[in-house]
């Protein structure tokens, strides 16, 4: 007799855009609270905990490779820890929750208005205007995170995801 292997059906699968994210170690915990597959994808090696449920992905050096990576797995059931607006963006169309380490959560209502803002920005500072560059990230951020990252598990869980349906 064959017994139910203890994978769940609709699994959540948290991909880290990690080069240069703060909250890596806040990821590990939360996973490893929740029994979740997490993914680190990064240009260079880096170190991640000894852990059968972290996976680390290193991709060919490019601007995008990583960015590319997680977007082309990103699906429902999916959480993407990135600051990275367009590929927040990419990852919200595949139906992905995607979160940046500040906390703030990117909808399909939200990312449209974020992308235009960051290519104005952009543009701005290719034309030589000087902007401000992002604020330094503070505790607050990394508590708006932590909170951000269990709503998202909470509603995927109820939405069927994480265990045996």
């Amino acid at each position: 007799m064959n017994t139910p292997s203890p994978t769940p059906l609709n699994p959540i699968t948290i991909y880290v855009d990690a080069d240069a994210c703060p909250v890596k170690n806040e990821v590990y915990r939360v996973a490893a609270r929740h029994r979740i597959k997490t993914i680190v994808v990064s240009n260079s090696p880096i170190a991640v905990p000894r852990d059968q449920l972290i996976e680390r992905v290193v991709v060919a050096a490019g601007m995008d490779e990583a960015d590319n990576w997680i977007a082309e797995r990103a699906a429902r059931g999916s959480i993407v820890i990135t600051a990275d607006i367009p590929l927040a963006s990419r990852c919200v169309k595949a139906g992905a929750a995607a979160i940046a380490p500040t906390g703030r959560v990117f909808t399909e209502d939200s990312i449209g208005m974020t992308l235009a803002t960051r290519n104005l920005m952009d543009s701005l500072r290719s034309a030589g205007e000087i902007t401000s560059g992002p604020k330094s990230f503070s505790p607050r951020d990394r508590s708006s995170f932590l909170s951000a990252l269990d709503q998202a598990i909470v509603r995927l869980k109820r939405a069927g995801f994480g265990h045996a349906g």
